[in-house]
């Protein structure tokens, strides 16, 4: 799985795994230790981008949306 780039530092060392209790998908930075649960599993068209690789994250303050093609955030 490719190393995206975090919406919190920027830099590219993100990436996903699943929770086995949950069964949630959890994204985690290693570089700056930012995390965010996926909050659904359906994938939006990106208006940046034109691409289907939008999702919702949550973290401890915001739901917002993330497109791992271009790194583009949205406040929900």
């Amino acid at each position: 799985m490719a190393l995206q780039s975090c919406p919190k530092c920027k830099e590219n060392s993100f990436t996903w795994f699943i929770s086995g209790k949950t069964q949630l998908t959890t994204w985690s930075c290693f570089d700056c230790d930012y995390e965010a649960k996926q909050t659904d599993n359906i994938e939006q068209v990106c208006e940046n981008c034109k691409e289907t690789t939008k999702i919702k994250l949550k973290d401890k303050e915001k739901e917002y949306w993330w497109c791992s093609n271009c790194n583009e955030t949205n406040d929900i």
